[in-house]
């Protein structure tokens, strides 16, 4: 698979196509396209993202993000 085709897979899921979020692992981001590459991609599109035990999860929407605790 090509990180293309990883980004394409990733960003036309149905969660991601309704604005919600997505989730994947670091190490997979790293595998298939690599941390820069995927930055790069959310700043495209306006995204934001979150890291935490090795987990990404992205959020598919422009809207603020406000922690909790």
């Amino acid at each position: 698979m090509t990180p293309e085709d990883w980004l394409l897979t990733l960003f036309n899921d149905r969660s991601a196509c309704r604005g919600n979020i997505v989730e994947r692992s670091v190490r997979d981001i790293d595998m298939f396209v690599g941390r820069a590459r995927f930055e790069r991609e959310l700043v495209r599109r306006g995204y934001q993202a979150v890291e935490n035990a090795g987990q990404i999860v992205v959020f598919c929407n422009r809207e603020p993000i406000r922690r909790i605790t």
